[in-house]
């Protein structure tokens, strides 16, 4: 076996991955959707349990239907490295350049572009304010200057883990054309999704 750089973290599969030798094929999207459904935003500093995998899921259904995969993995890399708030991330280039080097493997894996798209990236900031209006205290002072945009327009829905992992895999399933295959990974199918949820699972099946 070729030797690795750094060491090694289990994922939710059970498989091996080297954060700081990241490579396409040992990318899985149950991984990333079962790790970013568990990972809460805002480091936890919320009313409620509120997960990046439901974030990324919210941000995609408000971008065009061009940029909406991009738009669900922008923040596939936190699947690997947990999500990391920004005032913290502006000081740790190291960290950058290793989140860098996943997002490139995720987005070899994937078929996405390198760059991420400039309405992604405003469509990211601007949600920002709808999870802050809806789901925080109101701030000390205003937030930074990158921050002041219109909010998003979009309605939290507060899923569990399990409701957004589901919603993470059917939505990547339908963006890719099932051509990875995503619904098959969900690892609870005897979970209680509610009727909207139960109603995708089985449009999926059906079509899949």
């Amino acid at each position: 076996m070729t030797e690795r750089v750094g060491d090694w973290i289990q994922t939710f599969t059970g498989r091996q991955f080297w954060p700081l030798d990241p490579r396409p094929d040992e990318v899985h999207i149950a991984d990333i959707a079962h790790h970013l459904s568990m990972d809460c935003r805002y480091s936890g500093a919320v009313r409620r349990f509120y997960s990046v995998a439901e974030h990324s899921v919210l941000l995609a259904r408000a971008v065009s239907p061009r940029n909406r995969l991009a738009a669900l993995m922008h923040d596939a890399s936190e699947a690997y490295l947990r999500d990391m708030v920004r005032p913290l991330k502006r000081w740790m280039p190291e960290y950058r350049t290793v989140e860098a080097a996943v997002t490139l493997a995720i987005c070899a894996r994937f078929d996405l572009p390198a760059e991420l798209p400039a309405e992604v990236k405003e469509a990211d900031n601007r949600i920002l304010h709808d999870e802050r209006m809806q789901n925080m205290a109101p701030p000390p002072i205003p937030w930074s200057e990158e921050e002041q945009v219109e909010p998003l327009g979009v309605t939290l829905r507060f899923w569990t883990p399990t409701e957004a992992e589901f919603w993470f895999l059917t939505e990547f399933d339908h963006l890719t054309g099932g051509r990875f295959g995503a619904s098959t990974h969900f690892h609870n199918p005897g979970a209680n999704l509610g009727g909207a949820a139960m109603k995708a699972r089985a449009e999926t099946r059906r079509h899949g």
